[in-house]
């Protein structure tokens, strides 16, 4: 499955900005400081996008899933 490969539904971020492909999901946590990228929610979210853009199929509900998890973690989303 491509990165390039969009969500079901977006996933809306504070100001109005959405995360509509796994790579624009990638893109946004590579944006994040390093020591925050490697907090669990951040690396169980980085794990479900690769195997969802690896195998597909349900990987890529999870992947939303854990996006949102870590988003809702701190505040980032709506």
């Amino acid at each position: 499955m491509p990165w390039s490969t969009p969500f079901d539904d977006p996933i809306d971020l504070r100001g109005g900005r959405r995360l509509r492909t796994l790579q624009e999901a990638a893109d946004f946590i590579m944006k994040l400081p390093e020591a925050e990228q490697q907090e669990p929610r951040w690396q169980t979210a980085i794990e479900m996008l690769i195997n969802a853009a690896e195998a597909g199929g349900g990987w890529l509900m999870f992947a939303r899933v854990g996006m949102l998890r870590a988003l809702n973690a701190d505040g980032r989303r709506g």
